[in-house]
């Protein structure tokens, strides 16, 4: 089920990518689907209003056209999750947001890199791990940072499918499978 709802998602991503690029504003129509997808991932009561079977349709329709106008202004996002809500694929709205969000990165050129490390890293830091992350892809990077102590020391990159690790913890585990063989 997993893999059919994100090739769903993908789908209902591309059109309404499509819609956004014709436009001229679908980093702006990517926003609002964000913002709403937080939304649905905070709140409880709105994720049980839509999807509980017990609520009509119209009562269900009523609750998101009382919140889309201020978190979705545009008329494009606005129909589009009614459109869901009705096509009852509203639950699908996390992940066609985050397959929204790389189909615009895609467009623009740009990817997001995951960096780890044992302690939080200074901005200047992590603005020269990006810089070189920038010329490593060619792209620009976008970079979130987590702390994980069990690293020890040094730092994890991870761009797609590369992974750069200058951590103590795998500098360590080499030694160690060195010293063994």
């Amino acid at each position: 089920m997993a893999v059919m709802g994100g090739s769903v998602a993908r789908r209902y991503a591309r059109a309404l990518f499509g819609i956004g690029v014709d436009a001229g504003k679908f980093e702006a129509l990517g926003d609002e689907l964000g913002e709403l997808a937080s939304l649905w991932g905070e709140s409880d009561e709105l994720r049980q209003a839509l999807e509980n079977p017990v609520f009509k349709p119209a009562e269900k329709r009523a609750v998101l056209e009382r919140i889309l106008p201020q978190v979705a202004p545009t008329p494009e996002v606005q129909r589009f999750v009614l459109l869901l809500l009705e096509r009852r694929r509203i639950v699908l709205l996390p992940a066609i947001a985050r397959a929204y969000r790389d189909l615009t990165d895609a467009h623009i050129g740009r990817v997001r890199a995951e960096v780890t490390s044992a302690q939080e890293l200074a901005p200047p830091t992590l603005d020269r791990i990006r810089r070189s992350l920038e010329q490593r892809t060619g792209k620009k990077v976008i970079v979130n940072s987590t702390v994980d102590p069990d690293l020890i020391g040094g730092v994890v990159a991870r761009v797609g499918d590369l992974v750069l690790d200058g951590s103590v913890r795998t500098q360590l585990a080499d030694l160690r499978a060195r010293l063994v063989n």
